[in-house]
Parts: C-alpha cells; sequence; structure tokens
C-alpha cells in the first residue's frame, strides 16, 4: 500500500467520507503550491447587492466579489455557481473561453461551503439574471466540513443554536435578526446622545451583587482571595456618577443572573440602565414610550409590529394604570379596603397563592404583587405603564407622594411580559439604610435573591444624590418584540446551552 493510500485510508477512519475527500483535496492544493490558507488578503470591490442593485451604472465594469459557494451547476464548458457573502448571493458565469480548461476543472472541483474570490464583469444572463462574467477567481479558504443538505438546511433547533455559524449559512435569514438587533442598539443610543446623555461602562465584577434582587453568579479573584460576583445591574454605580455630578449617564451591556433559561430567559443577557438627576419616574415614562416607538418606526419603519399573530402598537402615549387597579379589574379584588396584612394573607390562602416563605411573614404589598402576577400581567398586551409598586418590593424607590404604602415605581409591559422597570431613585441616605436592613432580615428568612448592603454605595448617597429618575430596559426582550421572534436564543447570537458530552 502505497504511503498516499494509507493517509486517505487514515483519513476516512477519522472523518465521515465527505470530510476525508475534503481533507485529501486539501492536501493535493497544498502539493500543487495552492494552499487556499496561505491567502491572507482579500481586494473585494463590491458586495453582491451592491452589484445587483446597481447594475445599470455597473453593466460591463470589473468587479471583484467573494464568498462562500452555495450552489454549481452546468457541464462542459461553463459553470454557474452562487456564492454568498454578508449581504446575499450572487451568480458567477464561469466559461473555459475566459478561464482557460485547467482553471475551469479547478472551480469544477471545489465543495460547496468553499470560500472564492472572483473578478469579471457585470451583465445579464438570458434569463435576466444579474452575474459576472469570471476572468479570474482563486480559492481563498477550504471548507472542510460539508453544509447541510441543500433542501432541508440544518431544522433541529437545538443544533442550530450550537452552531450558529452553520445555520446563517444554511438559513441566511437569520442574519436579518441579527443585523436589525445592530440597528436597535445603535438606535438607542442615539436617542439617549442627543438627549446629552453620557455612555459609562460600570464594572461586571464587583464585590457585591446589587442593584436588583436575584441570584448572582459567583467567581473568586485569586489575588484579592475574595469571592466577587458577575453583576446582576448597573444601577448602584450609575448613581455614584449622578452623585459625581455626570446628571445623565447610561450602561448598555451584558448582565448576569444565575436563574432559569427558558424561551425569555438567558443566564447573560443584554439590558441598559439610565439615571437622570432632576427627573422622576413620570419623565421615565416619557423617555421609554418615545424611545422605543422611535426606534421601532427607524428599524420597522412603524410604530406597528406584527408579534406571534398580535398587532402591538408602541406609538405613545402607552396606557397607564395602578397595580392596585391591574388587580381590581382583572383578580376582583379591591386593596384600597384592605387594612392590614392579616386581611392581605387571608385572601392569599383563598387564591392559593405560593410564597417563598411562611405564609405569616408576608405582606399586604407582597399579596398584591402576587395577585397582579398571576391574574393581571397576561392581559397587558398593548405597551402599558404598570404603576406604583408596595414599598416592601421596592426598596430601593420613593415612597408614592401622598401614600406611604406604594412608591414611585413603574414597569411597562407588552404582550404580558415585562420589559422595562423604572423609580423615582430614593436619595435619602436613612431611609435607604432602614430598607437594606430590612432586606437582610429577609436574606436570614431563606430570599437568596434579598438585596445585600453595599457601603460604598451608602457612602455615595451619604454624599448627596440629587432627585433622580432611573430606568432599565430588557434589550434581549424589545428586540424580540421588533423581530417578531418568539424565543431569546434566536436573537442572541450564541445563547446559553448545556454541553454536549
Amino acid at each position: 500500500m502505497s504511503t498516499e493510500e494509507m493517509n486517505i485510508q487514515e483519513l476516512e477512519s477519522q472523518f465521515s467520507e465527505q470530510e476525508a475527500l475534503r481533507r485529501e483535496k486539501l492536501v493535493e492544493l497544498q502539493d500543487q503550491g495552492k494552499d487556499p490558507f496561505d491567502v491572507y488578503k482579500v481586494e473585494r470591490t463590491h458586495m453582491s447587492e451592491d452589484v445587483k442593485n446597481n447594475f445599470e451604472s455597473l453593466s460591463g465594469t470589473v468587479v471583484t466579489v467573494a464568498g462562500r459557494i452555495m450552489s454549481k451547476r452546468g457541464q462542459g464548458k461553463v459553470v454557474f455557481s452562487d456564492v454568498q457573502d454578508r449581504d446575499g448571493k450572487i451568480q458567477l458565469f464561469i466559461k473555459i473561453d475566459e478561464v482557460g480548461e485547467e482553471a475551469l476543472k479547478s472551480y469544477k472541483s471545489y465543495d460547496l461551503g468553499d470560500w472564492v474570490v472572483a473578478t469579471g464583469e457585470v451583465f445579464k444572463t438570458k434569463t435576466g439574471e444579474v452575474s459576472v462574467k469570471v476572468k479570474s477567481f482563486e480559492l481563498i479558504c477550504k471548507s472542510l466540513k460539508p453544509l447541510p443538505e441543500k433542501w432541508h438546511g440544518l431544522k433541529d433547533p437545538d443544533l442550530r443554536y450550537r452552531q450558529r455559524e452553520v445555520d446563517m449559512i444554511s438559513n441566511p435569514e437569520v442574519k436579518i435578526n441579527f443585523i436589525k438587533r445592530a440597528s436597535i442598539l445603535r438606535g438607542i443610543r442615539e436617542f439617549l446622545d442627543n438627549r446629552g446623555f453620557i455612555e459609562l461602562e460600570t464594572p461586571m465584577l464587583a464585590p457585591i451583587a446589587g442593584g436588583a434582587s436575584a441570584r448572582p453568579f459567583v467567581t473568586h479573584h485569586n489575588t484579592l482571595d475574595i469571592d466577587m460576583y458577575l453583576r446582576i445591574a448597573p444601577e448602584l454605580y450609575l448613581k455614584r456618577a449622578i452623585v459625581a455630578g455626570l446628571e445623565r449617564v447610561y450602561d448598555m451591556g451584558r448582565t448576569f443572573r444565575n436563574e432559569g433559561m427558558s424561551v425569555r430567559h438567558n443566564p447573560e443577557f443584554t439590558m441598559i440602565e439610565l439615571y437622570q438627576a432632576f427627573a422622576d419616574y413620570n419623565d421615565m415614562m416619557e423617555i421609554t414610550e418615545n424611545m422605543i416607538a422611535e426606534v421601532c418606526k427607524k428599524v420597522n419603519g412603524s410604530t406597528k409590529v406584527m408579534y406571534q399573530g398580535t398587532e402591538i402598537d408602541f406609538a405613545p402615549p402607552w396606557r397607564r394604570i395602578t397595580m392596585v387597579d391591574a388587580v381590581k379589574e382583572y383578580a376582583d379584588v379591591d386593596f384600597n379596603s384592605i387594612n392590614s396584612d392579616e386581611e392581605a394573607q387571608a385572601i392569599a390562602k383563598e387564591k392559593h397563592l405560593e410564597f417563598k416563605k411562611d405564609i405569616k411573614h408576608v405582606t399586604k404589598g407582597e399579596v398584591l404583587n402576587l395577585l397582579f402576577e398571576e391574574y393581571a400581567e397576561q392581559h397587558m398586551i398593548q405597551p402599558t405603564f404598570v404603576c406604583d409598586y408596595p414599598v416592601e418590593i421596592s426598596p430601593l424607590t420613593k415612597k408614592k407622594r401622598g401614600n406611604d404604602m406604594f412608591t414611585e415605581r413603574f414597569e411597562g409591559f407588552v404582550f404580558g411580559r415585562e420589559l422595562c422597570n423604572a423609580y423615582s431613585e430614593l436619595n435619602d441616605p436613612i431611609v435607604q439604610r432602614e430598607r437594606f436592613n430590612q432586606q437582610e432580615k429577609e436574606r436570614e428568612l431563606g430570599d437568596d435573591e434579598a438585596y445585600m448592603i453595599d457601603e460604598e454605595f451608602m457612602s455615595a448617597l451619604e454624599t448627596g444624590m440629587p432627585p433622580t429618575g432611573g430606568l432599565g430596559i430588557g434589550i434581549d426582550r424589545l428586540i424580540m418584540f421588533l423581530t417578531d421572534s418568539a424565543s431569546i436564543r434566536d436573537i442572541i447570537m450564541f445563547p446559553t446551552m448545556k454541553p454536549v458530552k
């Protein structure tokens, strides 16, 4: 047996038949001094859609295009081949008279998935398809794995999320979500920058998991020999920036919560938090509805979108309703007439509500909140601000003017899902410490999502923070609505997945 035959046999034992064949072709190319991995740079002049959309001005012009081979057809002296770049596909017309017999034979030997660069004249075929009449080409990368079967593509949802790059090759429409995602992020930044906000970058690692009620990821810093937490929210750092006098700030980036995974939740996700000095939660409502409407119109051409068969209109003003009124409307319980925790606990038992702690420790506000979640939330289909949350579940929020039982807090809901959360921020350091102390008691009772005391934040608050409005928006959920995506995994490039053993 020759050395070459032994090498082929070894390849076939390690890889599928197709993979072994591709590696064999690579070896042949390398032996001929045509190693595609020796190409360092490509001077492309036009994208596929540029050529097709500007045919009138480009007809007869020599262009250079590059992309992945997605199809080959034709026999004898002519080959038609579609190559795919970021924007779409362009047809190559490769004729023996233009490139020569050896070159045509080489192209025919290329595999689907290989990358090529081609130079030639723009023209239309007899069928009217805008194409490039190739004068020269070069293989610039060899694909060692076959693409998914042409007509069926990559269909298994789990595999599509694990191999997003292959998913996009075989299902090009998937790219649209991520191109639109970039436009949405850019639109949000433009809106805020035009209003005088400054984008900051706050720590991803912190000694305290503060700013939200959530279970954190814990890691260890070897040099300092301390446990640290991946951030669950940038809130406390941004408020310290308000104390510093920056007045209008935001941070849009990754946040991490060690919680469940579902079509709506990913352990790492993108959120934006913004804070504006001398403002309250009414100003945050105005910012929210106008920013989202403007971004929606910019990326979709209208404030209206179809989401899972339901038309959603983001045009301001959004509906406003208090939590008490929502529970009265949908759960038929009037909390204006409930005067004690005991009365609320009796209603909780009657409605079979389940809490993380003993029912004897449950407050009136906690019962109200859970009733809203169980009975009212699902009905908030069109964009709605649910306002005035109980003080017990809003430890960083100012009390409602005229009613100490509630706070100036709202959450925005769309299609029955929470989209954003905002406050008239608590800036009284004495009251804030009392609230944190109460949260510590909640942790002792078993609530591992209760707030920790951040002494550095407390020190900043004691230095003095002016009246401030704050807002947090789940960017991934917003993108889901604006792209009609049923799962959060459809709009996160590489979602968190359980490793394959």
